[in-house]
């Protein structure tokens, strides 16, 4: 107890989002073996993890960068095609299945940074709108730029094309990586629950200690006042795309996991276009802007309430919408807040402890 008290806030409270995510992960996992949890909740289970990873990093880039971006579904996009290319293409040679994996995340999750850190260059000059609608361009020239490619590989080696899969000229021993808007098939499935936790208590330990570090603390003074930061000799271009590779490499690890959830994947505006980012987003402004473990939390209840409501038919919506409201209410709402500080643990315990005293 001494030792708690005597720990940061910043610390107690990376910590305490540590042992939410590690409770979660038990609680999940005996009620599995229980069988107390459906097959479809089960099936949802990886796709939560999803989720919270590219919730994770675009929360770095909008609540401590304090920069808009709605093309974070490109990144994952960047993420999942650059590992499923490269299991594809690593399958024959007969590698351990862990280490491919292993080497399909880093790969990944490097290629999400890199372009990342291209974007950022030109992109971040701007701000507001203007960055929202460039990140949500890139997000979509990625998409439709994987549509158009076609790579095959036999004998002979690789052949690309942004033609058709007949100008390719394979031989009898050919075989398709990416068929254009077919995209990848027969991907493995080595995407698990365990994996997830893991990749998002990762993610977790890089995003606190960057925030909590001098860095982060640099970060913060740009999204407060770029002059005042700029003046005092913070280098604001480093900085800057320092938070939005690391949010885009995050955000790739996301897209990782989700490749080797399916065994076809394809960059269809549904699963990698506007509403993806969109949907993300709102995970971030529910959860609260800057709050990580707020950030799981609404994506865990965001993605788990149509699936959990689904035998209510017509009024699932319904109750969907309206349990959004409730959210941002309890979120943001000025009242809510105060009533929240009012009767929080902490002020409910120092309450006790004056009247022991």
């Amino acid at each position: 107890m001494k030792f708690l008290k005597n720990m940061k806030k910043t610390t107690k409270n990376s910590f305490i989002t540590y042992a939410m995510v590690i409770i979660a992960f038990i609680v999940i996992q005996l009620m599995t073996s229980a069988g107390m949890i459906s097959s479809l909740v089960q099936g949802l289970l990886v796709p939560l993890c999803i989720y919270s990873l590219v919730a994770i990093g675009l929360n770095l880039c909008v609540g401590y960068l304090g920069e808009l971006s709605i093309g974070h579904a490109g990144f994952m996009c960047v993420g999942a095609f650059s590992s499923a290319f490269f299991t594809k293409c690593m399958i024959p040679t007969g590698m351990n299945e862990n280490l491919r994996f292993f080497l399909a995340l880093l790969i990944g999750t490097a290629t999400a940074a890199l372009f990342g850190y291209l974007i950022g260059i030109p992109v971040l000059r701007l701000r507001g709108d203007y960055l929202a609608i460039v990140t949500l361009a890139f997000g979509e020239i990625i998409k439709n730029v994987i549509n158009v490619m076609y790579i095959g590989r036999d004998s002979k080696g690789l052949h690309f094309s942004i033609k058709d899969k007949a100008s390719l000229n394979l031989g009898e021993d050919g075989e398709m990586l990416i068929d254009g808007a077919k995209g990848i098939t027969r991907t493995p499935h080595q995407s698990t629950f365990l994996i997830g936790v893991i990749l998002v208590l990762v993610s977790l330990v890089v995003v606190y200690h960057l925030v909590n570090s001098r860095s982060g603390r640099a970060i913060m003074a740009i999204r407060d006042n770029r002059i005042a930061a700029e003046s005092v000799g913070i280098n604001i271009t480093k900085y800057k795309l320092m938070a939005f590779s690391i949010s885009a490499a995050i955000a790739g690890a996301g897209g990782v996991l989700y490749a080797h959830n399916l065994s076809t994947l394809t960059a269809q505006p549904a699963n990698f276009g506007y509403n993806m980012s969109i949907m993300i987003l709102v995970f971030v402004v529910l959860g609260g802007i800057g709050s990580f473990r707020g950030s799981i939390i609404a994506a865990v209840i965001l993605t788990l309430l149509p699936e959990v409501l689904r035998g209510l038919a017509d009024y699932r919506m319904l109750i969907y919408a309206i349990i959004l409201i409730a959210m941002m209410l309890f979120n943001w709402a000025p009242k809510s807040i105060e009533l929240r500080q009012k009767y929080s643990f902490k002020n409910l315990f120092h309450k006790k402890a004056k009247e022991v005293q």
